[in-house]
Parts: C-alpha cells; structure tokens; sequence
C-alpha cells in the first residue's frame, strides 16, 4: 500500500503544469509567470549508429517515460546526430532497415514487440515519435545535437569534434539545425536546443567558437524563437573562460544558456591517486574559472553531464560525486545525468553493451543504484531563485554523501540526518556561530564520538564552526575538552557526531567524504512535507527495485 501511495503522490507532484515557453531571467531558467524551472534532466543517447533512442527493443516507450518522470525527472536531454538531419539516404531509412544494415535482428524483433509503432517509420519520423511520446509523459525535452556521423562519441581525431573537421561542416551543420528547431517550432515541451556537444581537437579555437556558434544561435532562433539556446565551450565542454572578456553578441536576449560537462575522468585519476580534500578543492576552484563565473555575469549554468559508474566499485568515481554534489548544491545548479541508458543496441562495435554509468539496468527495467537517486534527491528542488517564497535567506547543511540534511525532530532530539525538505532555518552568522531560526539555540560540539548538541550559550569556542580543507567541506570546532573536531555522522544512527577531523594531510588513502556538510543558501518555504521530491527521493531505496511490481 505504501508504495503504491508513494508512487501516486510523485506523479501528482512530478505533473504539476509549468508555463511554457522558459526563458532566462539573470542566472535563472524561469516559466511564463517568472517563476523558476530547475531543470533536473537525464541524458537519453539517440545518437549512436542505429540512430534511434536507445532501450525500445527492451521497454515500451510509455514505461520508459513513465519511469522517468516517478524517478524525479522533469526533462530529457535526447542526443541526435546531424546526419539524422542532412543526410535524406539516411534518414529516409525506417527503423527496421537501419537495424537490419546493422545485422541487428534480436532488437528489430524487441521494438515489434515493445513499440510496434515505430518500426517502420523513416528514422527521422521515429525521432519525432520519440519527442512526442515524451511530451505525453509530460517531460521537457532538450535536443542536443551530439555529433555529426552517428556513432559513440567522442576522441580528439574522430572527425566530429571541430568546425572543418572531416565530419562538421559549419554550413551543413547550420542547415541540420535550422531543419530540426524548425520541425518542432510550436512543439511547446522541447524548451531548448542545445547546439553543439563537447567541441574539441586540434582545430579548435576561440575565433571559430565565436564564429560559428553566434551564427548557430541565430539560425536556431530564427527557425523557433520559443527555445532555449545552449552553447557550450572548447575542450570537452569544460571551457567557457574565453567569455569573461568578449561575451558572445546575438540580437536576442533572455534565451542564453551555457553547458559544461564534469565527471571523475575530467581530472584522470586525480581523485583516487590524490588527497580528497585538495582535489575538490582544486577542481571547484577550476570550475569556477572555467564557467562558474557565469552565474556572476547573469547567465544560467547546465551541468549537462555528470555521472558515475553505478556499480559502487569505482573509487575515483565515488570520490569525485560527494564533491560534485556539493557544488551542484551550493550553485543550485541545472544538471543533466549521464545517462537513462542501461545497454546499447550497439557500441563500438559490442551487441548489447551494458553501460555501468546507466541508471537502468540492460534490461531497462530495474535500477542499478537507488543509493545514488536518494543521493541526488536533494538537487531536485530549487534551493534559490525567482517565485521562492522566504524573504532572507537561510542555510540548508547539506551532506552530500547521503544526499540527506541535518535536521531535528525537537530541542530534545538529537541533531540527525533526514529528507531536505524536512530540514530547518540555519544561520552562519559573522562569529562563525550555526544558529536555528526563531531560537537562542546553536550547534555545539562535545566530546570526540559524542552526538553535536543544541545549546544556548553561543559564545564559547565549541560554538564556532569553521570551514577548514581545501575542500572547504569540513565544519571544525573544539570539543568540550580542547580537541579539534569535525561533524561527522554515525553510519548506525545517522546521528550527528563529532569526530576526529580526517584527511587533513596530503594521504590518498582515506576518504573524508562522511564528514563533509556543506552551508547551502536557500529562500524555499520552510515547513514539512511540501516537496514531494525529496519524500520520495528519501524514499528510493524502499522502492526503487519494484519498479516491475508498481
């Protein structure tokens, strides 16, 4: 009964009506009341060489959608390659035909089954299908277009990554846009156009980006002047710095995103080979050079890619992801998950390929890791912007290795972890104090192992809470008898402790991750059980294996 009441709230939450078209207001993604719209988005691959979305010989695309939005997304960032658009001996091929060039008949006879429907459309028709179907789920959709030649993506020699390269055309490129953003002018559910993916190669340069992604921009809008338009930078997506000094110059306004790409593998192994804390410390502080600064020049940032291996067995990875969600938090940003996708009708050359960084399974029906839905839970709300009800601001201690808050049931509870949503007004304030709201009370800490307690007396040493690290994800304090301490959480309870502080030292070999909190700024109304996102999110791991049973 539970699960079915779970299940029925999300969708009443997840279908709730956003005036559409979006667009921009300063950093903000905002509806047609001015409201803001988080987009909290999953990466579907339509770009590989059958050139269909994949997972359809696995699942009806209604229960794929559906899944979708219960999982607590609210858009879809679908991969097309150009060719799709600009090469009519292809995309005059039906889905049968393409499968059967590709010697695939066990998928052919797994769409008949699951979507009859669409086997024998020609594949761009199928494409439209595809957008349509999700529209009905009530999902937005971001078009991104991932490469030029189908096929995996991407290497620095593949012939798709630079204008002039074998396979990108600049003036074919424009065209293949303009016919896409045109073939959905009116499509009120596709919001934006995202316009190129992961620039890269020895071609590249600051010259041509500006070039041809102004001329990109204004062709798309032209041809569909209610869409978002992403641009993204040089260098795999991690680039925008060449921004802070010329900014891009387009005869329209109010429709301007940029996109930037972070994974583990972005640094190597730096994460696994190095020290946590300085490692973190670095990489946000390179994100924030490269594209953060953003957000201080007015534009919305779209982490369009993020993602990690599901499996749980890849250290660099699980490193890498408390950091990531730290700083999702903070910048409240827009973000993508790399990727729905549980297996491949073919990669590289592999039938059937499992993709460990997928969310479902490579039968699409089960998940790989509910720990990791719970865990980016928290992101699914806005934390900040234009329509949040609360005048000042207050912070949110967030704890990213759980994806959980600090939070109180009463004065005479201990402090514990629980759903974000549940959490209470917390002030840092000048003295370093962390106070709750509409009290004298403020975080204090005890004895090394012994739970972090509400207290009145503000003013003692054991009441400052500095932010210590590289990392900066360390609150430190001193402990009733002297001691430097951290906050940290017993993994029995879920209780809040205090701790020796770990990882200080430049060792790689211990994680820290458990005792990182971060101070996140938040104007959201406060009070229980509102977001039902976040309920359900907490909720995940209860109930995200019955996906078959609900």
């Amino acid at each position: 009964m539970m699960k079915g009441l779970i299940l029925l709230v999300w969708c009443v939450a997840a279908s709730a009506a956003v005036g559409l078209p979006l667009h921009t207001d300063t950093r903000w993604i905002v509806d047609g009341a001015g409201e803001r719209v988080k987009l909290r988005c999953v990466n579907w691959v339509s770009h590989l060489e059958a050139v269909v979305a994949e997972g359809l010989s696995k699942q009806p695309i209604e229960e794929i959608s559906n899944r979708i939005q219960w999982l607590g997304f609210n858009c879809v960032r679908l991969t097309w390659p150009l060719f799709l658009a600009t090469n009519e001996s292809l995309n005059s091929l039906t889905v049968r035909q393409s499968f059967q060039r590709l010697g695939l008949a066990e998928a052919i006879a797994g769409i008949q089954a699951n979507n009859p429907f669409i086997i024998d459309l020609p594949l761009l028709k199928a494409f439209e299908a595809v957008v349509g179907k999700l529209g009905e789920g009530k999902l937005m959709v971001i078009l991104d277009n991932h490469i030029s030649k189908p096929g995996w993506c991407c290497s620095n020699f593949d012939g798709n990554g630079f204008f002039g390269d074998q396979y990108f055309n600049p003036d074919l490129w424009i065209k293949g846009l303009t016919r896409i953003a045109t073939m959905f002018n009116g499509v009120n559910h596709v919001v934006a156009m995202s316009l190129r993916n992961e620039l890269r190669g020895p071609k590249q340069n600051v010259n041509d980006w500006y070039r041809y992604m102004q001329r990109g921009a204004e062709a798309v809008h032209s041809a569909n002047p209610d869409i978002l338009i992403i641009l993204s930078g040089l260098s795999y997506d991690r680039d925008l710095s060449f921004l802070k000094n010329q900014p891009i110059n387009l005869t329209f306004t109010s429709k301007t995103v940029y996109e930037v790409h972070w994974y583990a593998f972005s640094d190597g192994s730096s994460w696994e080979s190095g020290n946590s804390n300085q490692v973190c410390g670095r990489t946000t502080n390179n994100l924030m050079k490269m594209s953060g600064f953003l957000l201080q020049q007015g534009f919305p940032l779209f982490i369009s890619e993020f993602g990690i291996d599901q499996r749980g067995t890849n250290v660099n990875d699980n490193r890498y992801l408390s950091c990531f969600l730290a700083v999702a938090a903070e910048l409240d940003l827009d973000w993508a998950v790399w990727t729905l996708v549980g297996s491949y009708y073919l990669r590289e050359g592999v039938v059937g390929l499992n993709e460990f960084y997928g969310i479902l399974d490579w039968n699409w029906c089960n998940l790989r890791n509910s720990t990791f839905l719970q865990r980016i839970s928290a992101l699914q709300s806005p934390f900040q912007g234009p329509g949040l009800a609360e005048r000042r601001e207050y912070n949110v201690i967030f704890h990213p290795l759980s994806g959980l808050c600090v939070v109180r049931k009463s004065l005479l509870d201990p402090l514990t972890l629980g759903p974000c949503v549940d959490t209470d007004a917390w002030y840092y304030t000048p003295q370093k104090f962390l106070t709750l709201k509409g009290t004298y009370f403020c975080i204090q800490a005890d004895e090394i192992g012994k739970q972090a307690k509400l207290g009145i007396i503000c003013t003692v040493n054991n009441a400052k809470w500095d932010m210590i690290s590289d990392s900066k994800l360390h609150l430190s304090s001193k402990s009733s008898n002297g001691s430097l301490v951290c906050l940290d959480v017993d993994s029995s309870t879920n209780e809040i402790v205090t701790n020796s502080c770990k990882c200080l030292s430049r060792d790689s070999s211990c994680d820290p991750s458990s005792q990182w909190f971060k101070l996140v700024n938040s104007t959201r109304s406060l009070g229980r059980g509102r977001s039902m996102i976040n309920m359900v999110g907490s909720s995940l791991p209860n109930v995200a294996t019955k996906f078959v049973d609900l």
